[in-house]
């Protein structure tokens, strides 16, 4: 059960990732669209797929990292790489709630016309959140394959002492 619970927990945080991973990748041009264009990406592509698909992996990837860093309790060297990547989770899904969902609940109602005058601070603060939970996202992942690795590094010198 602990290996089921290990692969899924890996498999959402990647699917998580990769909608995180895109955020990052489109900053550098999104950075320099106008407010109207900005703001109809916001309101017609995110919602849909990033903001329901997207939103219960990452949700998913969060619980089932804290369930998974538990039941590893007692395996030491595992249960420290599972604690990072269930705390980089942790974090990543903080920034959503403290700097994406507020620019989220002030523009998405709006239209272009009625932007506020500060709309490039929200924008930024929304696309450098998202490029730091990208970044966190990634470091989880790798952390979660670490703890992983570990085992089955610590696993095969167990059984083979020519390997140390």
């Amino acid at each position: 059960m602990l290996a089921a619970a290990r692969f899924v927990t890996i498999m959402l945080t990647a699917l998580s990732m990769g909608a995180a991973f895109a955020h990052l990748l489109e900053l550098p041009a999104k950075i320099g669209f106008d407010g109207a264009l900005w703001l109809t990406l916001l309101q017609r592509l995110y919602p849909a797929g990033f903001g329901t698909v997207g939103a219960f992996c990452e949700v998913a990837a969060v619980v089932m990292s804290v369930v998974v860093t538990v039941l590893l309790r007692r395996h030491t060297r595992a249960f420290r790489w599972m604690l990072a990547g269930a705390l980089g989770m942790v974090a990543t899904h903080a920034i959503f709630w403290i700097w994406v969902a507020p620019v989220n609940a002030a523009l998405l109602p709006l239209t272009a016309e009625r932007l506020p005058a500060d709309w490039t601070r929200l924008r930024d603060q929304w696309e450098w959140a998202h490029a730091s939970r990208a970044i966190l996202q990634i470091l989880a992942l790798a952390a979660m394959v670490t703890s992983v690795l570990v085992e089955v590094d610590g696993s095969r010198r167990r059984r083979d002492p020519a390997s140390l």
